[in-house]
């Protein structure tokens, strides 16, 4: 694998506010990397600065080769490369989904075929509905499809199901992984962790301008090896006790009991957990 995203001493103030402290990072190429952290950490800033929208005071950048501060030199080859997919967006909405792609399929060299992009993110039976008719999912799906018509090898996703109900959610999530599967890379902001967990190869806890850990979801914080909590019920009493060994204790308790554990739970620290622990229990 390539590194697409290179980030050495990052730093960015705004007046005496540290929004980015020196941050380091490296993001393999087909990976799903997600970024998390409580408002203000400087989750938008740092993704900005890797965007091209945004200057920083000092340190390395790269993405996908090029320093996105010096980006006119690389010119439309390098913006086509990228796809970005904002948090929220409310342009076109007179446009018809067909029409909205394929304008924005103009701006690239060699973009994508506006009817397999629409196809590809669940729209074909909306090509002829107005923007502003759309559900807020339908509309979420064509914010993607015109971030990926340009056929980006990296794909930036901002808070991407945001206000999604449960099943428009893991409808969506479905739809990233296949963007991976066909070789982009992806970028995501999220604040559900259960979105992190499901989607991201690895994640990057940010918290006040620094990157606290860099791992997987199944790892982070020492999530595989941290305490279990063992509950069960012993006559009127719902007894918990932590162990660095549940499978021992349980296999005692199943002694104690003769068998069958009245509701008996083993549950290890969740990524919630682990992650408010990281950040000090900073609400979002």
């Amino acid at each position: 694998m390539s590194t697409v995203i290179s980030v050495s001493g990052l730093h960015k103030s705004y007046g005496s506010n540290h929004a980015v402290a020196g941050i380091d990072l490296a993001i393999e190429q087909g990976e799903i990397f997600a970024l998390l952290g409580p408002n203000g950490a400087g989750k938008t800033t740092t993704v900005e600065i890797l965007e091209g929208f945004r200057d920083r005071d000092s340190g390395s950048v790269q993405v996908l080769g090029f320093d996105p501060a010096t980006k006119g030199r690389a010119g439309q080859e390098w913006r086509d490369r990228i796809g970005i997919v904002l948090q929220s967006t409310h342009d076109a909405g007179d446009l018809t989904v067909l029409e909205s792609v394929s304008h924005f399929a103009k701006y690239y060299e060699s973009p994508k075929d506006p009817h397999e992009v629409i196809n590809l993110v669940g729209l074909t039976d909306k090509s002829n509905a107005l923007g502003r008719t759309l559900s807020g999912g339908q509309r979420r799906r064509l914010d993607v499809a015109l971030g990926i018509i340009g056929n980006p090898e990296l794909i930036f996703l901002d808070e991407p199901t945001t206000g999604f109900d449960p099943e428009a959610r893991r409808a969506f999530w479905q739809l990233i992984r296949k963007l991976r599967d066909e070789g982009a890379t992806i970028l995501l902001t999220t604040h559900y962790l259960d979105e992190a967990e499901a989607l991201a190869d690895r994640v990057a806890v940010i918290n006040r301008g620094k990157i606290v850990e860099v791992s997987t979801p199944a790892l982070l914080g020492g999530r595989a090896t941290s305490l279990a909590t063992v509950s069960w019920r012993d006559g009127v009493e719902l007894r918990k006790e932590k162990s660095a060994n549940p499978t021992a204790l349980v296999a005692q308790l199943s002694a104690q009991f003769g068998g069958e554990v009245p509701e008996l739970n083993v549950k290890r620290a969740s990524l919630e957990d682990i992650y408010l622990e990281m950040i000090g229990g900073a609400h979002e």
